[in-house]
């Protein structure tokens, strides 16, 4: 009985996901990306000159940002942060196309975000290697100090 279940379930959860697809199918999703990436490059008219189209545009930073992503995840040490920084840029040139074609908060909330923890991991990274440095020079500032100091009797 319970085999007899759990195979209904199945079926169930397979027509309701049929039923979803035909509501709101994947092309219609592409398409949304294709009419928003026209719209970007509508708004720089110095991205026509260059020869940059809106699918350029769209596998350009589609690459980046796998090929970024894939560094941090499996890369270790200075590559993580250049590929952290280009993901940065990125982010921040996405909100600005977002903002020069006028586009509201719910479109462009996911890259401020991201842009966001993008920052702060840079920052704690920077942190970590800029901490041996400033120990070495209070070190040597400590040692100065001791050697100028004057012994009065």
């Amino acid at each position: 009985m319970i085999i007899l279940q759990y195979r209904s379930k199945t079926i169930l959860l397979k027509q309701l996901t049929i039923k979803q697809w035909r509501r709101f199918p994947a092309n219609s999703i592409f398409h949304l990306q294709k009419r928003a990436y026209k719209s970007y490059a509508k708004a720089l008219p110095a991205l026509k000159k260059i020869g940059v189209s809106s699918v350029l545009l769209r596998k350009i930073i589609g690459t980046l940002e796998v090929g970024c992503g894939i560094v941090l995840t499996l890369v270790p040490g200075r590559p993580k942060d250049v590929a952290n920084f280009i993901l940065l840029l990125v982010m921040l040139a996405v909100l600005f196309f977002h903002q020069l074609v006028g586009d509201p908060l719910k479109r462009y909330a996911h890259a401020l975000v991201f842009g966001i923890l993008l920052t702060c991991r840079l920052l704690i990274a920077r942190q970590g290697e800029d901490r041996p440095e400033r120990e070495e020079r209070r070190e040597e500032q400590i040692t100065a100090q001791e050697k100028n100091k004057v012994k009065v009797s």
